[in-house]
Order: C-alpha cells, then sequence, then structure tokens
C-alpha cells in the first residue's frame, strides 16, 4: 500500500473562529462515520488563533479521494463560511487520479507534492529514479 501523508494549510475568517471550531468538530465526526480508509486526521490551530493546519494520512490515494467525497458538503461549507487561503502538500506517491480530480474540484488551492526520497524506516530506499548522485 502507498500511504499518503498530508498537511493542509488555511486562514480562519475574521470573526468566525467559533464557528470554525463547530465545523471542524463536525467534519471530524463525519470523518469517523464514514471514511475508511483514514489513519489520522489531526487539527492544529496557530496561536494567534488565525490559522490552522491540519495533518492528514490515508492508506492510499483512493482512501483519500474517498475522504474528500464523503466530507464534500462539510468542507463546502467551511470554505464559503468560516476559512480561506487554502493549500495543500501531498507527501507520497498520489494517483494522476487523484492529483486531476484534485484539480477539478479545488481549481484555487494551491497543491504541491513531495515524493519520498530517504528516512528511517527500515527496508526503504532511497528513491534511485530522481536526478543526482545521493552519495
Amino acid at each position: 500500500m502507498n500511504k499518503l501523508h498530508v498537511s493542509a494549510r488555511m486562514k480562519i475568517r475574521d470573526g468566525k473562529l467559533e464557528g470554525f471550531k463547530q465545523q471542524a468538530a463536525e467534519i471530524i465526526r463525519q470523518t469517523k462515520e464514514k471514511d475508511t480508509g483514514t489513519l489520522q486526521y489531526d487539527w492544529f490551530l496557530s496561536s494567534d488563533l488565525k490559522e490552522c493546519e491540519i495533518r492528514e494520512v490515508y492508506e492510499s490515494s483512493e482512501a483519500l479521494a474517498g475522504h474528500k467525497h464523503n466530507l464534500r458538503q462539510a468542507l463546502k461549507r467551511l470554505f464559503e463560511e468560516f476559512a480561506y487561503d487554502h493549500t495543500v502538500v501531498l507527501y507520497g506517491d498520489p494517483s494522476p487520479q487523484l492529483l486531476e480530480g484534485a484539480k477539478i474540484m479545488m481549481p484555487d488551492v494551491e497543491i504541491k507534492v513531495y515524493s519520498f526520497l530517504q528516512g528511517l524506516e527500515s527496508g526503504r530506499e532511497a528513491r534511485r529514479d530522481l536526478k543526482g548522485d545521493l552519495s
């Protein structure tokens, strides 16, 4: 399985913090009820309470696509009423279908993708298909 790690960041509209918190709780509730491939879904507020970052982990590209589908109405309300300036960073190797769908569903959202290079996990090899010497 190809896990995907996601970091999503957004700004909270002025005067909308309490509504934002309530909508976040609703989104988390729905994630617990509807999703099957979401492994982590943690929301963090900045110290000035003006930004939020969500740390997410999914079993696969299909699990992330399923999450977005399951939460489409709740996420739509979040961005229409409580948040703006949404950016997403994907860590892993998302499927081309996921990336194409993201561009269609979220045309105004900046999405960056980082492929795994090297880490501490045993059995994981540095990607050799990247240009340059890894030594």
